[in-house]
């Protein structure tokens, strides 16, 4: 079938069964726009910016587990997109993003908004192409798509250059891609997993060490069967949150910088550590020299070079976490008896006895974890979380109850300020028009909150009711924290008492906005926010001097927390 290259690339998304795009035109990729605007094969939200825009297909993915899809213009179109790209493939999240392209003629004369765009997504995307020839247009579409979901998933960019969506060619779309250079390795080897096993059997205090591949590979069905199978322990990655339910008996919490004490603890006195996907982030693992040094580590993944990467396995398993629990589960149910770590979960209960994770309110200002905590009372599954970057998130790590994956929504290994309300949005649209009866939450704070906040206008334009909880202590709150402990409180540039007034913000979009100073109000806010079909804002004026604790200080171990702070003034 003959087409242009902008039709491949709409016929392209349609074959793909994507049913929404995010995304800003502009002149290199217009043609693209056009024959979207002719065919209609999908729904386009335009954002009003790039970075919202990947964002909000980050948003979409991590909901859905689908690949979440971007499209936007060359040069400064493509460089805003940039923080998108690097937040999605950090967390490996699938994303497929298309940006237009200086003529291929002009290529290197510094044409008007050309930028390298291959050279800059290099080092952060799983594949990247620049389409020089319509010939290879379709191929690279889909390879674009199965590379981003395929094996440890993760964005990938397509650039494309104007000439070549205007060019006429055959499109043939391929029906299945085989690369030489690139097999996932789905299917665990036997023998490894027969070791692994017996090593559970004969350890005495293991402990399960949850990471986002298993929300990525869609196994936390299996991973709960086997906690319960086994009776082992559990922590979780903030990337993990969900993979277990609140209530389990066997979660210990959140572990690493801000985990609760008895997961730390755990961590640092196992005998054995089964990491099922997660990355060993130094957020989590402190002193590398200290960390579970006196635990065998089991790691299993899809991705070979992150076994080994930053600490020695002992029992490496590259494979699809699904494939392999479902063996680990088999062979669990014949060999390992749960009741033999009964002492080892008696000391571990006795740890979050001693330590539990708690804060002092005594009444007075707000205390943002009891907003985090009101919210589950509330909401509970109801809601999806998304977060922004900062104190809040930790508090919402902390104590919002989730009960199922993906539940949270949050940039995890970039840390990126801005990426909420946007991600929000994605899951709001992708609530829309699955018909599912959620509530799509952004925790946020009154710094992350103003760096998209021109987002309110495509989320009343669209209908998409994300609701932003602004838990707003005027200040850059986990910075100055950090400048609290270690910088003999100098608060360098992180005061934020000049603020505007976000509930006059919020209605001048056409939003709805609430300022909230007491609990009461609060409920009343919660509960009139759900009932809205627009975005919505609460302004929660919270503790500005209240700390995420425990902490672990950066480069410190993890079973050497600060557990509380006490002011000396």
């Amino acid at each position: 079938m003959k087409m242009s290259g902008s039709q491949m690339v709409i016929e392209a998304l349609h074959k793909e069964g994507v049913k929404v795009a995010f995304g800003y035109p502009g002149g290199a990729i217009m043609n693209v726009y056009d024959e979207m605007y002719k065919e209609r094969a999908f729904k386009h939200i335009l954002t009003r910016h790039e970075q919202a825009a990947v964002h909000a297909a980050d948003g979409y993915a991590r909901a859905s587990g689908e690949v979440g899809v971007a499209i936007v213009t060359s040069g400064p179109g493509f460089t805003n997109a940039v923080t998108g790209l690097a937040t999605a493939y950090t967390d490996s999240i699938p994303l497929v993003v298309i940006s237009g392209q200086v003529p291929i003629t002009m290529i290197g004369t510094d044409a008007f908004q050309e930028i390298d765009a291959i050279g800059i997504s290099r080092p952060c995307t799983k594949h990247n192409y620049l389409v020089k020839d319509i010939k290879d247009l379709p191929r690279i579409l889909k390879e674009a798509f199965y590379l981003a979901r395929s094996g440890r998933p993760g964005p990938v960019h397509v650039d494309i250059p104007k000439d070549i969506t205007a060019q006429i060619g055959e499109f043939d779309y391929p029906k299945e891609i085989s690369l030489k250079t690139y097999k996932p390795h789905y299917k665990g080897n036997s023998r490894q997993i027969h070791k692994a096993i017996d090593a559970i059997a004969s350890s005495k205090k293991p402990i399960l060490y949850l990471g986002g591949g298993l929300i990525s590979a869609g196994a936390t069905d299996l991973v709960r069967e086997f906690a319960k199978i086994t009776g082992i322990p559990a922590v979780e990655t903030l990337m993990a949150r969900g993979a277990l339910r609140y209530d389990d008996p066997l979660l210990l919490g959140m572990v690493g910088m801000h985990g609760n004490y008895a997961s730390n603890m755990a961590m640092s006195e196992a005998d054995l550590m089964i990491a099922l996907g997660p990355r060993f982030d130094d957020r989590v693992t402190g002193r590398l020299d200290e960390f579970a040094k006196h635990a065998k580590i089991i790691h299993v993944d899809i991705d070979p070079s992150s076994i080994g990467k930053i600490v020695h396995v002992d029992y490496p398993i590259v494979g699809d976490l699904k494939n392999v629990l479902e063996t680990m589960v088999d062979l669990a149910k014949e060999k390992i008896d749960a009741a033999k770590y009964e002492n080892w979960r008696g000391l571990l209960k006795r740890y979050d006895e001693i330590h539990p994770l708690s804060y002092e309110d005594k009444g007075g200002a707000i205390k943002p974890q009891w907003v985090i905590e009101r919210i589950g009372e509330l909401l509970g599954e109801k809601a999806v979380i998304s977060t922004d970057v900062g104190q809040h998130q930790m508090w919402a790590a902390q104590f919002y109850p989730f009960s199922f994956p993906r539940q949270m929504i949050t940039s995890g290994g970039l840390g990126t300020m801005g990426f909420g309300f946007p991600a929000a949005m994605g899951v709001a649209q992708y609530h829309k028009e699955r018909g599912i009866d959620k509530i799509s939450i952004n925790i946020t704070g009154d710094g992350s909150i103003l760096m998209n906040i021109q987002e309110l206008m495509t989320a009343v334009e669209h209908k998409l009711p994300a609701i932003n909880i602004i838990l707003n202590n005027n200040f850059l709150g986990m910075v100055r924290q950090w400048q609290t402990f270690f910088y003999e409180k100098r608060y360098a540039e992180t005061d934020l008492s000049m603020q505007p007034d976000f509930v006059m913000l919020c209605e001048s979009f056409g939003a709805k906005g609430y300022r909230v100073e007491t609990k009461e109000e609060f409920d009343t806010a919660l509960e009139d926010a759900i009932k809205q079909e627009v975005p919505v804002m609460i302004d929660v004026k919270v503790d500005r001097f209240e700390n995420v604790l425990p902490m672990v200080p950066a480069g410190g171990t993890l079973y050497n927390m600060m557990l509380e702070y006490k002011d000396e003034e």
